[in-house]
């Protein structure tokens, strides 16, 4: 029974040399001296507000990207043990004792150290030789733009990491199709294919140009399956659900979860919470939470509101009225009305509160039950300190004279009538019954007489302001119906409370009171996160350009670098500048696969066959995926300029054509001894100069040694490069 014990329990493994080797390589490069300089580098002083805000739970707004990659970095801060406490203001600052620089610095060193094992496994499954795969990855390791990027707290190495990692994932899995289809590795590459992909998109939206290529590619292979008459129709069908499954339900869920995780993780107000929706805020805690907690759901007829403008741009406003009239001439030599000023004032202020009348009713308090106001109901906006009621008429607005003027209506008996009712319309309602509800319902006033809809400019848009006589506040119109339901239209309560009083003075200290009542109003996640990716696909800030803002065409010639950092005494300095050799070599591969390509292409159509046919499959499926990535990743940014770090994801694959094209060009191009020896020992030279490039430039990779003047001009191997020189 106990006979297995008189023989040892012996355990085998087989380990890959090069690989564990170029691990270890890949993680010196990247983590040797990671804490200097122990300064903001960069966009450290952008990232590093954000994990800060992490620490403290404050709620921000990105507009550059998804949340996941800022989740990262700042759990290299909860791990370093980051209180959040440091001023992240200008680039250089020193760091002071209780910013653990290494910790947060660490997850995209790490990310960037496993791209080169990647690299390497990558050729490996797309059945080329360990020695291109090998090159590959001491490409990749001498590269000294990936080494700089990943040396610091930025995204990029871990959007690359993602994206290698889903391409290695597909490749997996797509060599396993053809032996071992719905085994558990199948599976497993299967689904870490969208889960690497859905972790690109959630680092940055440039990883959804690789997803797109990946799906494309697995669509491609599919169709190549359908033809196959040895798969049944239900095998055929449970192959298409299964990659619909990992490659597209996943990768969905998961980017939820990102944002889900996010949104639990900030749940206090800050300053970033002003340009959502009053919802929103009011779905945070402090801020917002605490004037809105425990105000009544549903405005009713006597209720005292807060309105606030749904767009938001370019700040947050309310509406708003005081005692001052409009001019009686604009500086133009136009005419007003010379009635009350009604206009969107972007602070908080007693003079914001108005009151909803019934027309039909003197009152101005809420009865008792309550009557709710509907869609389509007519009321009164009553001012609540000065008791004018809201008013439009056939007079030119101030700054916008094909709009009304918006004011409050004063008896002047001059034969121009008070226009102050009002149609509720409830833009997101359910149904036609629908109440109208504080914070969560969004609405529009459009004036009964002209039917003429309540709008904050279009001079508010782009930032402008009343002159002086109306106190340099926003302007707010009458705007002819037009069509669609633009956000400048749509207003939503704020502040609510049920008006109690009838005589002025008593309601005027009721104005400035809190509201007693305890009721609370919660958005769901899907409200939450549908509001918050649109304010991040919408909000994108337009920007003056960047000092270091280049063409596309300059990223692939490398006229361009971006000074880092710079050390404040000496000539020590770090700037993204990629390994010249490596480039030109990238270039040249891509340019040779496409002639080469084409060449072969046409030949081929002449029934002329260079090459045998499993080359020449390995030739399409490898350098099509590298050449593709490349080109998905760079193309895009012909449409707008950028700095030049965007281009390191479009570089990495062309890096890895390089071995593919070098490879193909050996074994099928050099068709004698002498010219494989002579090819060879190109090779051995031409890599040569790559490690002595890497080399000259690693003291502005790594940020030392210090270079002295006459050493730092002589890396100024192109006049567009920034190397700076010190004044002497």
């Amino acid at each position: 029974m106990l006979g297995f014990l008189k023989k040892p329990v012996v355990v085998t493994a087989e380990i890959n040399v090069n690989l564990v080797a170029l691990t270890v390589m890949g993680l010196i490069s990247r983590l040797w001296g990671l804490s200097y300089p122990r300064a903001v580098v960069f966009d450290e002083v952008y990232y590093g507000q954000f994990v800060s805000l992490y620490m403290k739970r404050i709620f921000f707004v990105d507009d550059s990207g998804p949340p996941f990659g800022h989740m990262l970095l700042a759990l290299g801060g909860y791990l370093g043990g980051f209180d959040g406490n440091f001023l992240w203001n200008r680039i250089g600052a020193e760091y002071s004792m209780n910013v653990p620089v290494w910790a947060l610095r660490l997850l995209p060193a790490l990310a960037g150290a496993l791209c080169v094992p990647l690299a390497y496994q990558i050729l490996v499954e797309l059945q080329l030789s360990h020695c291109a795969a090998l090159g590959a990855a001491l490409l990749i390791l001498l590269e000294n733009s990936l080494i700089t990027q990943s040396r610091f707290m930025l995204l990029e190495s871990i959007l690359i990491f993602f994206i290698l990692l889903a391409v290695l994932s597909y490749l997996k899995f797509y060599n396993l199709q053809r032996h071992s289809s719905f085994s558990g590795s199948w599976w497993f590459w299967l689904l870490l294919t969208g889960v690497s992909c859905s972790c690109a998109v959630g680092v940055k939206y440039m990883g959804l140009f690789t997803y797109m290529l990946l799906l494309a590619i697995s669509g491609l292979h599919f169709w190549h399956m359908i033809g196959d008459q040895n798969l049944s129709n239900v095998s055929l069908m449970c192959h298409f659900l299964a990659r619909g499954l990992a490659l597209i339900v996943i990768p969905v869920a998961m980017y939820l979860s990102f944002f889900y995780v996010h949104l639990t993780l900030l749940y206090r107000s800050g300053p970033h919470d002003q340009i959502m929706t009053s919802a929103f805020q009011a779905s945070l805690e402090g801020g917002l939470a605490r004037i809105t907690q425990g105000q009544p759901l549903e405005v009713a007829y006597g209720s005292q509101i807060t309105l606030r403008n749904v767009l938001g741009k370019p700040v947050q406003c309310w509406l708003h009225s005081h005692t001052n009239t409009y001019p009686i001439r604009y500086e133009n030599g136009r005419g007003s009305s010379h009635q009350q000023q009604v206009t969107c004032y972007p602070f908080k202020d007693v003079n914001n509160w108005w009151i909803v009348k019934d027309p039909g009713m003197q009152q101005l308090v809420v009865s008792n039950p309550p009557r709710p106001v509907r869609h389509g109901h007519v009321v009164q906006l009553v001012h609540g300190i000065t008791t004018r009621y809201l008013n439009t008429h056939d007079v030119a607005a101030p700054l916008s004279p094909h709009s009304q003027e918006v004011s409050c209506y004063i008896d002047y008996n001059i034969s121009m009538p008070a226009q102050n009712l009002w149609r509720v319309e409830i833009v997101n309602r359910e149904s036609d019954t629908d109440v109208w509800k504080t914070i969560l319902s969004e609405v529009r006033f459009v004036h009964v007489n002209t039917s003429a809809v309540l709008k904050a400019s279009g001079f508010m848009l782009s930032g402008a302001s009343l002159p002086e006589w109306g106190y340099r506040q926003l302007e707010v119109v009458g705007e002819k119906l037009s069509k669609g339901y633009h956000q400048s239209m749509v207003w939503n309560v704020e502040e609510h409370r049920y008006g109690k009083s009838q005589e002025q003075k008593e309601r005027e200290v009721e104005l400035h009171s809190p509201t007693q009542m305890d009721i609370s109003k919660n958005l769901s996640f899907m409200a939450k996160f549908t509001e918050l990716q649109w304010k991040i696909l919408t909000l994108k800030n337009e920007d003056t350009e960047h000092k270091y803002s280049s063409s596309a065409l300059d990223w692939i010639t490398m006229d361009t670098n971006i000074a880092y950092w710079l050390h404040p005494t000496s000539g020590a300095q770090i700037h993204l500048l990629g390994n010249v050799v490596t480039w030109a070599s990238a270039n040249v591969a891509a340019l040779a696969y496409t002639c080469l390509s084409l060449w072969y292409l046409i030949r081929r159509r002449r029934k002329i066959y260079d090459v045998p046919e499993d080359a020449w499959q390995l030739w399409v499926s490898a350098g099509g995926i590298c050449l593709g990535g490349w080109a998905v990743n760079y193309l895009p940014f012909f449409l707008r300029e950028k700095i030049l770090y965007p281009y390191l994801p479009a570089l990495t694959f062309q890096i890895l054509l390089i071995p593919i094209v070098l490879q193909h060009l050996g074994d099928h191009l050099c068709s004698s001894l002498l010219l494989k020896s002579m090819f060879s020992a190109l090779i051995v030279a031409w890599f040569s100069s790559v490690y002595f490039v890497h080399c000259t430039f690693s003291p502005v990779t790594y940020g030392e040694p210090s270079l002295s003047v006459t050493e730092l001009k002589d890396l100024r191997w192109k006049d567009s490069w920034n190397i700076l020189i010190r004044k002497q």
